[in-house]
């Protein structure tokens, strides 16, 4: 093989192919000793081809060469003597296998590779899913279909995931988000120890380092910490050597669901600005993907905000500096995800330190351009499910000493710790699950739901899964089975989020008639009509929407929250002449919850409400 080298493009940093030659690009100094290590897919045999010094510019050393193909080779850089991977490698050779016990033989070695990017995208295009219609479905690919198909060698992988897209559609998620899809290393590598020569033969210097590379079997089933942001996690894959086309397959097939795809990005304090930003244009250009949740505290949020080719990629972060949106950009784009509904709503659930004014500010929070993300469950915490069953978090199988996890989780067990057969103790925890769901989803912001929760996935108690690669962390898909009044009930729930589009409103409400229809576009009503009692204690309240304030549906919207442990009655507003209130769904009814052929109510004064129960009432 004749090998040609000349000077390389130091505008692209990484490894790819022009015309014959193929380029390399990486950060060395000028006076760093460098070489690239290529090992033939053919024979395993090495090739070092040397780096010349003046290949340089600034930190960076670039050079081209002749007379190799791309994926004849996987490869590696040596800068001083010393191995370095490729970041920007858009593919990795070693991890094929998830967890693969037999790379210890090999020492755990990993080299870089030219991932194959031919793909036939055809007419794809981006759903860009608004944010008033967006629901979030958060997944693992692996825990999330680990348990789907019992036997199939394609469990864990993508190809398993899209087999579920009919489901997910089919229930009204416009909106995946994935945990890391990105190579990452999931095996718990025990630490090199070098032995001195003089402490070799000292028995309890060899006991000790024993017990330092002893580690146990956990691994890194969510994907956080460090990564290689341009690969696609070949273990993810039905066919891990065509992991990439296989991604691209997935994320064809949201789109042509009108769906999107939304990948989580944890990127550690000391990541270089430029790669992050790299990274993301990488995966919008070269894996159409539609947005980022991104994850870290040291990260170029400003520099990702003005980012041209980003400007419609959706960025959900914990907060932006709204005031670096350049003039004539809107931040339609943003979203601020964090914990911060999740706690008001998690204590009036389970009336721990309840604060009704506090829950009522997130249900009609929303941003001016920007957007909410809003979830009660996540990876991070119990699922909904175990919310209701468990008062303290059971984690003793992580091998932590259940130090792991967050202690305080606002969760209620409702008398025993765990699964009960106890009639009262599943109805009480069936009702709750029920009004977790109805204020998430009659909440302003975007829904998220994690996997599993829509049929009362459970983790046993454990409240930080991220090494549970077994029946503990995966999905139970069994569970759908069981619970499809579950899964009913979310349809019809989802369903009306669409079908009365002023609850998720697109803009922030204000509270006064600007509109001269009579009524303020949002009003909160107590056993008063129009008078809202706001104690501490007070935990029974109405709102109401005005359907006028509506670009589609004109009809009035009252939901009514009580989360006394007592029945209680709230005023309805007069409507006008001809109008009459429909008490179309009811948490504390055990079948049909949504009825919308419900004759008019009764009393159109009054809604008598139900302990620990959600209602919803139309007005027309």
């Amino acid at each position: 093989m004749e090998i040609k080298i000349s000077e390389g493009d130091f505008a692209h940093m990484g490894v790819y192919q022009e015309k014959e030659s193929i380029v390399f690009t990486f950060e060395a100094e000028k006076n760093d000793t460098c070489s690239i290590v290529l090992i033939s897919e053919k024979d395993c045999k090495n090739i070092k081809i040397d780096i010349p010094d003046e290949y340089s510019l600034g930190s960076i050393r670039s050079v081209r060469i002749k007379g190799i193909k791309p994926y004849d080779f996987s490869y590696y850089f040596m800068v001083n003597g010393r191995k370095r991977m490729d970041p920007y490698a858009t593919a990795i050779k070693g991890r094929e296998i998830w967890n693969d016990a037999e790379r210890k033989k090999s020492d755990y070695e990993i080299y870089c590779k030219i991932a194959n990017q031919k793909f036939s995208w055809k007419d794809d295009h981006a759903p860009e899913i608004l944010k008033s219609d967006m629901i979030i479905y958060k997944l693992n690919i692996r825990s999330f279909s680990m348990d789907l198909v019992s036997g199939r060698k394609e469990c864990g992988t993508f190809k398993a995931v899209m087999r579920k897209i009919k489901y997910l559609k089919e229930l009204g998620i416009t909106s995946l988000l994935f945990m890391p899809v990105y190579e990452f290393e999931e095996m718990n590598i025990p630490p090199k120890v070098e032995i001195p020569e003089y402490a070799k033969n000292k028995t309890k210097i060899a006991q000790k380092t024993d017990e330092m590379v002893q580690k146990t079997d956990k691994v890194n089933m969510w994907g956080y910490g460090d990564g290689n942001y341009f690969a696609v996690k070949a273990s993810y894959a039905y066919d891990p050597k065509n992991a990439a086309s296989e991604f691209k397959s997935l994320v064809k097939k949201l789109h042509e669901n009108n769906m999107e795809c939304i990948m989580e990005m944890h990127f550690m304090d000391t990541a270089n600005h430029n790669l992050i930003i790299e990274a993301l244009r990488f995966w919008v250009k070269e894996y159409h993907v539609d947005g980022f949740k991104l994850i870290g505290d040291n990260l170029p949020v400003t520099a990702i905000v003005q980012d041209l080719l980003l400007s419609r990629t959706k960025i959900l972060y914990e907060n932006f500096d709204l005031s670096s949106v350049p003039d004539g950009r809107t931040c339609e784009n943003l979203y601020i995800d964090k914990e911060e509904y999740m706690y008001p709503a998690r204590k009036v659930l389970n009336h721990m330190n309840a604060d009704m004014k506090e829950l009522l500010d997130q249900q009609r929070k929303q941003g001016d351009g920007y957007g909410f993300i809003n979830y009660i469950a996540g990876n991070n915490g119990f699922t909904l499910c175990d919310l209701f069953m468990y008062n303290d978090k059971h984690n003793e199988n992580n091998g932590e000493d259940n130090k792991d996890g967050a202690v305080w989780n606002f969760s209620n067990n409702y008398g025993v710790e765990g699964p009960s057969n106890k009639k009262y103790i599943k109805s009480i925890r069936r009702l709750k699950w029920k009004n977790a769901m109805m204020l998430l989803f009659l909440a302003q912001g975007v829904p998220a739901v994690m996997a599993g929760d829509e049929f009362e996935n459970s983790q046993s108690g454990n409240n930080n899964a991220y090494c549970q690669d077994n029946e503990t962390g995966w999905v139970n898909w069994k569970n759908e089975r069981k619970n499809r009044k579950n899964i009913q009930f979310l349809k019809d729930l989802i369903s009306f989020r669409k079908k009365y589009p002023i609850i998720s409103n697109p803009k922030p409400f204000k509270f006064c008639d600007y509109k001269t229809t009579g009524y303020p576009d949002l009003s909160y009503h107590g056993s008063s009509a129009w008078i809202s009692q706001f104690d501490l204690d007070r935990m029974c309240v109405g709102t109401m929407y005005c359907g006028e304030y509506s670009s589609d549906n004109k009809e009035y919207v009252y939901i009514a929250y009580n989360f006394y442990s007592y029945r209680e009655m709230l005023a309805l507003p007069k409507l006008q002449k001809g109008k009459k209130w429909y008490k179309i769904a009811d948490s504390s009814r055990n079948e049909n919850i949504f009825s919308y052929d419900a004759a008019p109510s009764k009393d159109q004064q009054f809604v008598q409400m139900e302990p620990q129960a959600v209602c919803i009432l139309i007005g027309k």
